[in-house]
């Protein structure tokens, strides 16, 4: 006895878009000894408070002369060097994890943000800058007074 067998046009696409992503993928990552030196970027979180934004970038192991934070039209950008160590003979090392070379990272910022606000400071390998919103974009609260029995 024949089984139907429902028509799904569809059903073998996924996996074709995940072979495709990954052949991309597989494509444009390094290859070779020094692979691993090459690409990184660090971990972000952004977040907002009633006065500022702030943007905390973990860096753990670089240096403060390694970093460059800049704003220009509205973009932040942060740039910077891990520098692999060569204290250790390559030879040696049995795993190399963590990822060393340049990074950028650019974040573009809401026209809430004032330019000339904005401080950065580095400690225990986490970059912080806090940016100050101008003053007419911060929330206001306006005292509603309510009259008893409608009057």
């Amino acid at each position: 006895m024949n089984s139907l067998t429902r028509w799904e046009p569809f059903r073998g696409l996924t996996s074709l878009q995940d072979q495709v992503n990954r052949l991309i993928k597989d494509s444009f990552r390094g290859t070779g000894a020094d692979s691993s030196l090459t690409a990184w970027a660090p971990a972000v979180d952004v977040y907002e408070t009633e006065n500022e934004l702030v943007v905390t970038a973990d860096l753990p192991g670089m240096n403060e002369k390694d970093l460059d934070v800049r704003v220009e039209n509205n973009m932040l950008t942060i740039r910077g060097e891990r520098k692999f160590e060569k204290s250790v003979n390559e030879d040696n090392y049995l795993r190399v994890e963590r990822a060393y070379g340049s990074f950028t990272r650019s974040f573009s910022l809401p026209n809430t943000v004032n330019t000339e606000g904005i401080k950065a400071e580095y400690n225990n390998g986490v970059l912080t800058v806090k940016m100050a919103k101008r003053e007419e974009s911060k929330p206001k609260q306006v005292k509603v007074s309510v009259a008893a029995n409608g009057r």
